[in-house]
């Protein structure tokens, strides 16, 4: 394993640790609203700053772009972290959320971890190295057809500005494929994809915290990532299509009818 992903995989467990040991009693938990329906814990913070100082020990002269803290430092090496990805679910006792840990170097996605601390799921990825999970390797699966695809998602939660687009949307991918699932985590959805769990996945205004990770996990097992054009933007604007060629090209042909001119920007 690479000397960074290592650091990246040992921040990863010990905020785990932090947010394992918090699940067990919720209802002490003290929680904040950011904004509607955008939730934040002592737990968010405490695993993000543990997950913050493993990477800078380690890296001293790194940046950092965290979701609850911001961005700090200025290099060509930058750390995304989402400390807990599924903070709703985190709260209702649902099992699915996951620490979130990318690196790029200089624009390009290098390192990326995503661990599921309710089912011990590592998933790992190196540029050019592929995507592991617990140390096998994965592919995505062999999905041909949308008509065969089960698809995952995130639907409008915080922002409703779009919400009719992909109203639109989920009912044409509704109608197209084998079935669509919500569970909350966009993370752990896009390291679906790249374990050949869902055949592909779409959602509208991601943060680069929720994607980078899973990003690299898709295409380092053989998937595509793009935007609704099927462009290279989707970290940026945070509008992103995922899945197996096959499947990606299908899909990014089932949402078109439905992509306006703000979604193109």
């Amino acid at each position: 394993m690479q000397p960074m992903l290592s650091t990246a995989v040992k921040a990863a467990r010990r905020a785990a640790n932090i947010i394992t040991r918090a699940s067990q009693d919720t209802n002490l938990l003290q929680i904040q609203h950011k904004d509607h329906n955008d939730f934040v814990t002592e737990v968010d913070r405490a695993a993000e700053a543990t997950i913050i100082e493993t990477l800078l020990d380690a890296y001293p002269n790194h940046a950092i772009l965290a979701e609850e803290s911001g961005q700090q430092g200025d290099s060509e090496y930058q750390w995304i972290i989402d400390p807990l990805d599924g903070t709703t679910n985190f709260l209702h006792g649902f099992p699915q959320y996951c620490i979130s840990i990318a690196l790029v170097h200089n624009g390009q996605l290098e390192q990326g971890v995503i661990y599921d601390p309710t089912r011990n799921d590592l998933f790992t990825a190196s540029r050019g190295q592929g995507a592991f999970l617990n140390d096998r390797r994965i592919r995505v699966s062999k999905a041909l057809k949308l008509a065969d695809a089960l698809i995952g998602t995130g639907f409008p939660y915080r922002d409703f500005t779009h919400l009719d687009t992909y109203m639109g949307m989920l009912r044409d991918v509704l109608q197209k494929s084998a079935g669509v699932r919500r569970p909350g985590s966009a993370a752990l959805d896009l390291a679906y994809v790249a374990a050949g769990r869902f055949d592909g996945f779409w959602e509208i205004g991601l943060n680069k915290w929720d994607i980078a990770a899973g990003c690299l996990l898709v295409k380092e097992a053989g998937g595509l990532v793009g935007d609704f054009q099927g462009d290279d933007s989707y970290i940026d604007s945070g509008n992103i299509v995922a899945g197996t060629p096959k499947v990606f090209a299908q899909l990014l042909q089932t949402l078109a009818p439905h992509v306006t001119d703000a979604l193109k920007a």
